[in-house]
């Protein structure tokens, strides 16, 4: 009998270890299998394979390398046969009249050497483009007829673009447009041309120990006026527009928590007993701080117009919310034995709260207070861009015109320096608030007896 009534129980037990043998195997093989259908959903309902079939590699490929190179243009008018050389095409960045670089030959016949072999002639009528292993290609520019072109025998390459109006040739030496109205040779180089002084500085092309020697003898004042005046990088204008971003981010959160302070003693129990006012007050911190700042940015814009105001007004109003949210989080856990320890002094209310209440929660408003300006800091780039106020303004302007890709790399490269000022600013701030100077317990003096 003990031995059926054993054999039992082991049965028992071995039904019990498979069901949760199957059990577990559901789990553990189930939840990888929904992550996999899942994204198998995704791959097909945002259209990624379509997504690929559309993406342009070849003007990535262009975006990247504007982001650290530039271009000179060597431009002939075909109207009237007129040179211009400039940098980026610009005139803050054009070669004086009868100058160019060694590289461009001015004359009745303007040759163009763009190294390895590439060689580019303006002629009186003619515009001829030599290239090795493919041949010598002529364009004819005329009013009448558009643009007559001679190409080798052969099939027409793909890095060659013709038609009756145009004729472009685009190779790792450079690219040559040809129109009716125009001829254009553009030369790729490696850096950030002009970003320290323009053409028109006498201290543009000089070497450093130069530059330094001048700047001892008495020359410092007027070579950091030609840098910070950069008509074509404006120093002057982009440290105003970091300025204005920062300021906005101060602004907008120093205004949120002198708001949400008081605000937040009416939405803590133990320190408003009217039910309704509290719900009142906490309703108003979840729908400010519901509504995104970009929504705010947009609705202020429309009230109170464009600038760096409109922007910090947005991050004061959704931080607000937040700050409100989290200090009365924080006037709910006070401990009310020191509230009591004041009060038995004979302190008032207002009293009670200074001393009582506010030195409890002095680090976690601080905290929160610094955490939340870096954060803004960045938020400040976006809204700066809608509100047209800061870098983010700037950093708008230069991927719109779609030209000096340079100048939008430049940008950012500030925006991530201004997060990690910042980020260093508040923790240095944090610890000499919060924990004092030195960021360490002070140790008790001896007294001395």
């Amino acid at each position: 009998m003990s031995s059926l009534s054993t054999d039992l129980t082991t049965q028992a037990l071995k039904v019990d270890a498979e069901r949760l043998f199957n059990r577990k195997r559901i789990v553990n093989f189930g939840l990888p299998g929904l992550v996999l259908v899942y994204l198998i959903y995704v791959f097909f309902a945002f259209d990624v394979p379509g997504l690929a079939e559309r993406a342009n590699w070849e003007n990535g490929k262009t975006l990247v390398s504007d982001s650290y190179s530039y271009k000179t243009h060597v431009e002939r008018d075909n109207r009237n046969g007129e040179i211009s050389v400039a940098i980026e095409g610009e005139r803050k960045g054009a070669y004086p009249d009868g100058s160019a670089p060694d590289w461009v030959a001015l004359g009745d016949t303007t040759v163009i050497d763009l190294e390895d072999g590439h060689v580019v002639r303006f002629g009186p009528e003619t515009v001829e483009y030599d290239i090795p292993g493919y041949g010598t290609v002529r364009a004819t520019p005329s009013r009448s007829a558009g643009v007559q072109a001679e190409l080798p025998a052969g099939e027409v390459p793909d890095w060659i673009n013709l038609s009756k109006n145009r004729l472009a040739v685009k190779t790792d030496a450079g690219r040559l447009t040809v129109t009716r109205n125009r001829s254009e040779v553009f030369r790729y180089f490696t850096g950030w041309e002009l970003f320290w002084f323009t053409l028109d500085s006498p201290y543009y092309g000089k070497a450093f120990p130069e530059l330094a020697s001048r700047a001892v003898s008495g020359e410092a004042g007027a070579i950091f006026n030609d840098f910070w005046t950069n008509k074509m990088w404006r120093h002057q204008d982009v440290a105003w527009a970091i300025f204005e971003t920062i300021l906005m981010a101060f602004l907008g959160t120093l205004g949120a928590g002198m708001i949400a302070l008081p605000l937040a003693f009416l939405a803590t129990r133990n320190f408003n007993p009217l039910q309704s006012l509290r719900f009142a007050t906490r309703r108003v911190f979840d729908f400010v701080r519901g509504v995104d700042a970009l929504i705010w940015t947009v609705v202020l814009a429309r009230a109170f117009g464009p600038g760096p105001l409109t922007g910090a007004l947005a991050i004061l109003v959704t931080d607000t919310g937040t700050f409100g949210k989290i200090f009365s989080e924080a006037l709910e856990n006070v401990d009310e034995k020191q509230i009591e320890g004041v009060q038995s002094t004979g302190a008032n209310a207002p009293q009670r709260y200074r001393f009582g209440v506010i030195p409890q929660i002095t680090p976690i408003l601080l905290s929160q207070l610094l955490y939340f300006l870096e954060s803004n800091t960045r938020s400040a780039t976006v809204i700066g861009a809608i509100t047209g106020g800061g870098i983010g303004l700037l950093l708008t302007q230069a991927i719109i015109t779609q030209k000096d890709w340079e100048e939008v790399a430049y940008y950012i490269v500030l925006i991530i320096l201004m997060v990690m000022l910042m980020d260093w600013f508040s923790g240095w701030l944090r610890r000499r608030l919060i924990q004092g100077e030195t960021g360490k317990s002070r140790k008790p003096r001896a007294v001395k007896v």
